[in-house]
């Protein structure tokens, strides 16, 4: 039988493949060298699962009950794999079918082709369907799911006879733990010439989707990015770390492990110091005041950025003493927020004036300077303050779903579109105000729709052809210079002119001239108004530079809070944590002291405990706080 098989098919790869099937049904297995070493697993596999290869229709087998349970399930992969799926399609439909299924193989999303089904034989191919080995035999989309890796199954390679004729393409899709939550898969009819290009597509579509997904399985927790070359920051090809406050690395995407050289058991749970060469709040500290950094490690220099930094609300995760009262606080006064601060409050009772008179105001200022803080209070002082206040963080929302977010789809504006549709956040904001965060970072192709609802005050979902009137309040912030933006082309200049009606600018903490007002302001949020510093601690504090401003100061007092003994009121030296006095004393250990000898040795113990004070300080036999306060002596 083995003899015949080599001589009848040799000519035609279709005919070889049936008589394959043939010997697999007869004989209970193939010869080796027929078929590669994973299809021939596949085969045996499919035929364990007592499926008949040679079937000419497609088996009757049980839908997802319900569709659109399934779709609701699968809402953050579907939303995160829209943008790819979107320019699949464009780039590939023509002659593809694009597949997305969830981690059963279940069919979520389908695009391309898909009017030529029905002629393919693919009824069986749509929406809830499922394609698992163990249901249709060998196939990328199942196999794939089933070995957490990229599969081909080129033409004659399918178990099924009736799909000899396909050629299909699969990449697995995992979260930050490495487990596969769906798989992406390419389609055609007919064989392909270079299966690699196709696989190279979507291993980079999946590292796209991957990256979108990673940060909303760590909400509460930094998300860093990095490479070994800045351009590449962005990409599918960027590492990714999800980092406790503490610097604990607790997941690390395929990249990271690939670019540290370590497993992803090796680097769970490893701290950012062994990896990346800073401490954690100075990392911390780096990566509030956004932008690209760079570290020296072991294994070469690396850039990096934040693409997630938790709001001062995230950082609840330490403990802290409650309120004593039950009740919710209200959000901040106007003049609240200037803590003091005249000319502050000066412009921030015109930002209030101009918002009352229609203007959009424009809200400047450094990563952490609290621009959404003010954004809401300037809401709460107008007319809107009992409407809606909707914030959306531009820079957050993946450049592909940004559209939808803003403006909401109708049902059926795409394949796997919510039951229903979705009511964009413009609308959302109707009759209240709406808060673009990160306006600077919005993309080129969207500010022109924006610039028309803006001048219009009308917006039309996705999908849908009427346009609906809107009523907003339009409140904008950025970090970046936006002026410089509109010269480099990137920020178009009608948009600047619409949305700076009345321009903030938010001093950075450093240019506070009130901390202690700010500090106590702080303290009150966190239910512990009746805290108080002691000297050396307030000094400190007056002294350092704050790079993560607002944020930084909170994650401080936080810390602090966290470390009181029960029915302590007053914090000091002594409840920082070493990594954090560290950090704030750095700036001390400057040379110029008038007592030398004593500087050099207190300079020499930090050296030898590479900067631990509490170390240094039992080395020199004396108390941290003393050692602290030796070094002010000696620096003033």
């Amino acid at each position: 039988m083995a003899q015949q098989f080599q001589i009848t098919t040799a000519a035609d790869p279709l005919s070889e493949a049936r008589q394959a099937r043939l010997t697999l049904l007869h004989q209970g297995d193939l010869p080796k060298g027929v078929l590669r070493d994973e299809i021939h697993a596949s085969w045996r596999r499919s035929l364990e699962h007592g499926l008949d290869c040679l079937a000419r229709e497609a088996p009757c087998l049980q839908q997802q009950s319900d569709l659109q349970l399934l779709l609701d399930s699968n809402r953050p992969l579907l939303d995160a794999a829209t943008p790819e799926l979107e320019y699949l399609a464009s780039q590939q439909g023509k002659a593809d079918l694009v597949i997305l299924g969830d981690a059963q193989a279940n069919i979520i999303a389908l695009e391309g082709q898909t009017h030529l089904l029905k002629d393919f034989g693919l009824q069986d191919l749509r929406l809830g369907s499922c394609w698992s080995e163990s249901q249709r035999g060998t196939n990328a989309l199942g196999v794939a799911v089933l070995e957490a890796r990229p599969t081909v199954i080129n033409c004659g390679e399918h178990y099924l006879d009736r799909l000899s004729r396909f050629s299909c393409t699969s990449v697995p899709i995992t979260d930050p733990e490495g487990r596969v939550i769906g798989v992406l898969d390419l389609t055609r009819d007919g064989a392909m010439s270079q299966p690699q290009d196709n696989m190279s597509t979507l291993i980079l579509a999946a590292g796209n989707i991957e990256s979108r997904l990673f940060g909303s399985y760590y909400p509460e927790h930094l998300v860093l990015a990095f490479h070994a070359r800045p351009q590449y920051l962005g990409s599918a090809w960027h590492g990714l770390l999800a980092l406790s406050l503490d610097g604990e690395v607790l997941a690390a995407n395929r990249q990271a492990c690939e670019l540290l050289q370590l497993s992803r058991e090796a680097l769970v749970g490893r701290q950012s110091a062994d990896l990346l060469g800073s401490r954690a709040p100075q990392l911390i500290a780096r990566l509030i005041q956004g932008g690209v950094g760079s570290v020296q490690t072991a294994k070469g220099e690396f850039f990096f950025r934040a693409l997630q930094v938790p709001r001062c609300s995230s950082l609840a995760r330490l403990p802290v003493q409650p309120a004593r009262s039950g009740q919710a606080k209200p959000a901040l006064l106007l003049e609240d927020l200037a803590a003091g601060d005249s000319r502050f409050a000066r412009a921030l009772r015109m930002a209030s004036r101009g918002l009352a008179g229609d203007l959009p105001v424009l809200l400047l200022g450094e990563t952490g300077t609290g621009k959404e803080v003010v954004a809401r209070a300037l809401h709460q002082a107008s007319a809107r303050a009992e409407k809606p206040f909707v914030a959306v963080n531009c820079a957050a929302i993946p450049e592909g779903l940004i559209e939808s977010e803003l403006f909401g789809y109708r049902e059926g504006a795409f394949t796997g579109s919510r039951k229903g549709g979705m009511i964009g956040r413009l609308m959302q904001a109707h009759g209240g105000t709406l808060f673009l965060d990160e306006i600077g970072d919005m993309p080129l192709t969207l500010q022109a729709r924006l610039l028309r609802v803006l001048q219009e005050r009308k917006v039309a979902p996705l999908g849908a052809g009427e346009e609906q009137d809107i009523d907003i309040a339009v409140i904008c912030a950025t970090h970046r210079d936006l002026k410089r933006l509109v010269q480099e082309k990137v920020f178009r200049e009608d948009l600047y002119y619409r949305v700076n009606g009345v321009s903030l600018r938010l001093p950075a903490l450093r240019e506070r001239g009130e901390l202690a007002g700010m500090i106590t302001q702080v303290l009150e949020k966190l239910g512990a108004g009746q805290v108080t510093l002691d000297t050396d601690l307030a000094e400190l504090l007056a002294g350092y530079d704050w790079p993560g401003n607002i944020r930084q100061l909170e994650m401080v007092l936080r810390s602090a809070l966290a470390m009181r003994e029960p029915g302590e009121t007053v914090l000091g030296l002594d409840h920082l944590t070493d990594s954090l006095l560290d950090e704030l004393t750095a700036s001390c250990r400057q040379p110029g002291s008038i007592r030398e000898s004593e500087l050099e040795l207190i300079r020499g113990a930090l050296e030898r405990h590479q900067g631990n004070v509490s170390a240094a300080a039992d080395a020199l036999g004396i108390s941290r706080a003393t050692l602290y306060r030796k070094l002010k002596q000696l620096r003033s």
